[in-house]
């Protein structure tokens, strides 16, 4: 037995796909050994001797080196070989290695695609001495799944096969009379996500945009952002801009225009500059004032929109929104004043997105995850007393550039909709119906951010590196070696190589991340690629990772030759051919109809709704009821030839000019109204005990109090209880010092309340001082206690 070790260790390479069983799946999961388990400790089935090592520290490493989970998130892959010797079982033996390589999720051709792309990383890392695994292997019971490859002419007709094939799933599903599978598109930059989802949109598919950008970019966020700028500083012309051709208010070009124009009236302009020669100091400033003048002097949209001037300089419709959005604005400046985390919430209300994002969950995206997101960090913002709406908006503005927007609200795999998100998004999720468009170059694998440390500054070199490359771990970056170089020939050769080396890791990780995406599916898998993008003049084609599996798929006796699909593989472009986009330019409305080709039937619906509403209201107009309020009252108010008799009514300058008379009449009958009324409350699942007591005293005036709270009026009782727990809680304290009784000036302070000392008295001569109280009732040692 190993006893001598002071820390038992394991190092576990697997995959996340690996993962271990589902509840009823009927398999047992490979152990990932611990310290209290006789296997890593080196030790026999002797139960004393793993009792012996049960409460040592134990060190565990997971990972998989064939995914790019490592490099995005700071992380390296070459810590894993190290692992083993860093944390050894026991002096001079090395931590076992217990790799688990039985996906759960995955169908077999799925697998095998993945198995495909890491098969070089396998055997670079085998040849040079990195961490190995083996290729994962389908679960015993693993049914086929459906996997199909595709290259089109152009991106758009990529598009719409890969929302063709999607839709045809929605489709089956829904004649089974199934729930519809979860779906994704995972791209590689987020630029093609809002394409991907127009094309899904027309196949009648909902849709979320998942994670494109950071919190301040989702477009609920950047609307109530843009409006608290607008508030704060009407000069904010972006602000006004997106919200001015927003969704909501949807004002054109020419409307815009006519309120840049009337910004500039606004302004306060001095007289036009001299033409002579600038002579002296007071015309070289007459001059700058003239072309920059003070940002007091200048006013901007928001001062526009304010005071939009004349109807005539404006459309009809765009004048009509223009003043309603300066009339909200101005409210809302008013109401400027209130707390921030109030202020957020009166802006989410007034612009209404809180009801958008409720709305589109019942069919495409998110509800209020970002919201609530957004309003934490607002709260978080406002705990310091310096906080301001000026402040706010300066924090937001340093965290979209330094943060990347700040986090999004987390979004988890829907099972409603189709989620269009990043690879590097997708890792640890997993959908049924999983898309990968845009397995071309320059996409798939990427060709931006290729910059080095040798040309860019944000960039470390490698040499300071902690996943530098070793000879415990060849995994690492590559290291520029300088030695035996004795002219510039050699030094050029060097960087060169050292280029190549840095190039051939990125690469390596891009395989890392079309690895992920493989992974992700449960059952259906479409991979495609295009010639023709929107733009450029050459065509991009097919990446070499999409050219692996074709040429896997067409060769006879493999793994893929009878599991993948090739649906369309159209043929290259020939030389010279102009790009079908540049050569038909594509033309569209700005700004842009929000609901489409939906606007007819969204506007049908809301026309049904508010008939709906008018019914409703016409069914709950209250009845006229006759209440007895005793002999003689309102009797003036009820004859008819009384009430004709009124000279009150007859002459206005009769005893009642102002009709006091009826406002208390009706104060009156409201009165005598409450008290007939019954009204039933309901109660709380939890009440507290002068609520108990209330409702045994009096259970009209305790529903009186539930139906409208209202604060307690000062209690000696009240007082009283508040000041025994407190005396309680000091009593069942742990050790201290110095009593409050034994501080200086605590003579000065009498305590008059007599019950109170007599609770007090009462209490020491009870159990209660030798009880447990019922918080210490755990198995952890209670808290010691001052005799």
């Amino acid at each position: 037995m190993e006893s001598a070790a002071p820390h038992r260790n394991t190092a576990a390479n697997y995959d996340d796909a690996a993962d271990v069983p589902r509840p009823g799946d009927g398999q047992a999961a490979r152990p990932i050994a611990g310290a209290d388990d006789p296997r890593v400790q080196g030790t026999s089935g002797d139960s004393a001797g793993a009792q012996a090592h049960r409460h040592r520290l134990a060190v565990t490493a997971v990972g998989d080196p064939m995914q790019s989970i490592y490099g995005w998130r700071g992380a390296s892959a070459a810590n894993l070989p190290r692992f083993t010797t860093d944390f050894p079982s026991a002096p001079g033996v090395p931590a076992p290695v217990l790799p688990l390589l039985t996906s759960w999720r995955n169908p077999p051709e799925a697998l095998d695609l993945a198995n495909l792309v890491s098969d070089p990383l396998r055997e670079r890392a085998a040849r040079g001495g990195g961490v190995t695994v083996d290729a994962l292997r389908p679960r015993p019971d693993a049914t086929a799944g459906l996997v199909a490859l595709a290259l089109a002419e152009t991106v758009a007709e990529e598009r719409d096969w890969v929302a063709g094939r999607i839709a045809a799933e929605w489709a089956e599903a829904r004649e089974a009379e199934n729930p519809p599978p979860t779906s994704a598109v995972l791209v590689r930059r987020n630029a093609d996500a809002a394409p991907l989802a127009e094309a899904l949109r027309e196949r009648g598919l909902p849709v979320e945009i998942v994670g494109l950008g950071g919190l301040l970019h989702t477009p609920e966020v950047a609307d109530i952002v843009a409006t608290l700028r607008l508030i704060a500083d009407p000069a904010a012309g972006s602000a006004a801009v997106r919200i001015l051709t927003g969704a909501r208010w949807r004002i054109g070009v020419s409307d815009i225009a006519a309120l840049s124009r009337r910004a500039r009236e606004l302004s306060i302009r001095r007289p036009a500059g001299q033409t002579d020669a600038i002579t002296d100091t007071a015309t070289l400033d007459e001059a700058l004032r003239e072309v920059a003048p003070e940002p007091a002097e200048k006013a901007g949209l928001g001062d526009a929109i304010a005071d939009p001037g004349d109807a005539e300089q404006y459309s009809a419709q765009g004048f009509a929104r223009i003043v309603a959005l300066g009339r909200e604005l101005s409210a809302l400046r008013e109401r400027s004043g209130q707390p921030l985390a109030e202020l957020v919430a009166d802006v989410e209300r007034t612009i209404g997105v809180g009801v958008e994002t409720q709305a589109r969950r019942t069919h495409a995206a998110a509800g209020r995850e970002h919201l609530d997101a957004f309003a934490e960090v607002v709260a978080g913002y406002t705990a310091d007393h310096r906080s301001s709406l000026t402040g706010l908006l300066d924090f937001l503005a340093a965290a979209e550039e330094v943060e990347n927007g700040l986090e999004p609200g987390e979004v988890e795999v829907a099972h409603d909709r189709v989620q269009v998100l990043t690879v590097h998004a997708a890792k640890g999720l997993e959908w049924e119906v999983v898309a990968v468009p845009h397995v071309v170059d320059g996409t798939f694998p990427s060709g931006t951010g290729t910059a080095t440390w040798m040309g860019a500054l944000a960039e470390l070199p490698t040499t300071l590196r902690g996943d530098r490359a070793q000879e415990d771990a060849t995994d690492g970056v590559p290291v520029l070696d300088l030695t035996d170089l004795y002219d510039r020939a050699d030094l050029e050769r060097a960087l060169d190589d050292h280029k190549k080396a840095l190039a051939a890791r990125r690469l390596d990780e891009e395989r890392r991340l079309f690895y992920v995406a493989l992974t992700r599916t449960e059952r259906a898998l479409f991979v495609s690629a295009h010639h023709w993008a929107e733009t450029g003049s050459k065509p991009k084609g097919p990446s070499g990772f999409l050219l692996e599996l074709k040429h896997e798929t067409e060769t006879p006796g493999s793994a893929l030759s009878g599991g993948v699909d090739i649906d369309r593989w159209d043929d290259p472009p020939l030389p010279g051919t102009p790009n079908p986009f540049t050569d038909n330019p594509q033309t569209a409305t700005w700004p842009r109809d929000p609901l489409g080709s939906r606007r007819e039937f969204v506007e049908e619906g809301a026309a049904l709704v508010k008939a709906a509403l008018e019914v409703l209201r016409e069914e709950s107009k209250p009845e006229q009821i006759e209440l007895d309020f005793g002999p003689g009252f309102g009797d003036a108010a009820t004859d008819p030839e009384s009430a004709e008799d009124d000279p009150a009514d007859d002459d206005p300058d009769g005893e009642d000019p102002e009709g006091w008379a009826e406002d208390v009449d009706a104060l009156i009958a409201e009165h005598r109204a409450a008290e007939q009324a019954v009204r039933e409350v309901e109660l709380p699942g939890q009440l507290a005990a002068t609520a108990l007591v209330d409702l045994r005293a009096d259970p009209a005036k305790l529903a009186a109090r539930l139906r409208r709270p209202l604060p307690y009026p000062p209690s000696p009782y009240t007082r009283r209880g508040t000041a025994f727990h407190a005396w309680l809680q000091r009593w069942f304290a742990g050790a201290r010092l110095l009593g409050f009784e034994t501080l200086p000036g605590a003579a000065d302070v009498a305590d008059t309340d007599a019950d109170l000392m007599r609770l007090q008295e009462a209490f020491l001569a009870s159990r209660g001082p030798t009880a447990m109280p019922w918080t210490w009732r755990s198995p952890s040692k209670p808290p010691s206690r001052a005799p």
